[in-house]
C-alpha cells in the first residue's frame, strides 16, 4: 500500500493523466506482470539459470519480431532497415542490443533468485533513484507532494524487505530445528 501510494504520488503530480495514457499504462503493466510472472514459472519448471532462459528465449523473440517490424519501420530507402547505415547509427544499435540483453539478463537473474514482486521492488527504487537523480543532478523541480511520493515509496520497498528478510529467517530457523 505504501509503494502504490507513492508511485501514485509521484505519477499524479509529475504527468498529465489522459484516457488513452491510462489504457495504455494498464496494458503496459498488465502485459510485464504477465511476463515476470511467465519468466519465475519457467525458470522454475525448466529447472535453467537465468543466461539459460536467455539463450533460448532471445531466438525466439528475435524471430517474432522479423514479422512485426516492417509493419513499424521503413524496409527499404533512407532510414530503412536495409537502406544505407552510417558508423554511427550501426555503433548505437549493437549498443542498444547489448543494453537490452543486460537488462533481461537482470530481469532473469533477479526474478530467477527471488520473486517478480521483489523484481519490481527494484523497478520502483530504480524509479525513485531517477527523480532524486534528476533533481540532485539537473536540477529537475520536485514539488513536496512527489517528494512525499518517493519517501513513502522507499518507506513501502524497506518496509517490503524487512518483511521478506523476517519470512527468511523464520523459515531457516524452521529447517534448523526439525530433525
Amino acid at each position: 500500500v505504501p509503494i502504490t501510494l507513492g508511485v501514485f504520488l509521484n505519477s499524479y503530480y509529475d504527468v498529465k493523466f489522459s484516457v488513452l495514457g491510462m489504457a495504455f499504462a494498464t496494458l503496459g503493466v498488465l502485459v510485464t506482470s504477465l511476463y515476470q510472472v511467465w519468466v519465475g514459472a519457467k525458470q522454475h519448471e525448466l529447472q535453467v539459470n537465468s543466461m539459460q532462459l536467455l539463450y533460448y528465449q532471445a531466438p525466439m523473440s528475435s524471430a517474432m519480431l522479423l514479422f512485426i517490424i516492417p509493419f513499424f519501420e521503413p524496409v527499404f530507402g533512407e532510414g530503412g532497415i536495409f537502406g544505407p547505415w552510417t558508423l554511427s547509427a550501426v555503433i548505437m544499435v549493437l549498443l542498444s542490443g547489448i543494453i537490452a540483453f543486460m537488462v533481461n539478463l537482470s530481469i532473469y537473474w533477479i526474478i530467477g533468485n527471488t520473486s517478480p514482486v521483489t523484481y519490481n521492488m527494484f523497478g520502483h527504487f530504480k524509479f525513485c533513484i531517477t527523480l532524486l537523480g534528476g533533481c540532485l543532478l539537473f536540477k529537475d523541480p520536485l514539488s513536496v507532494n512527489q517528494g512525499l511520493g518517493i519517501l513513502c515509496t522507499l518507506l513501502g520497498i524497506l518496509a517490503y524487505t524487512h518483511f521478506k528478510l523476517s519470512e527468511q529467517e523464520s523459515s531457516k530457523s524452521k529447517l534448523v530445528q526439525r530433525p
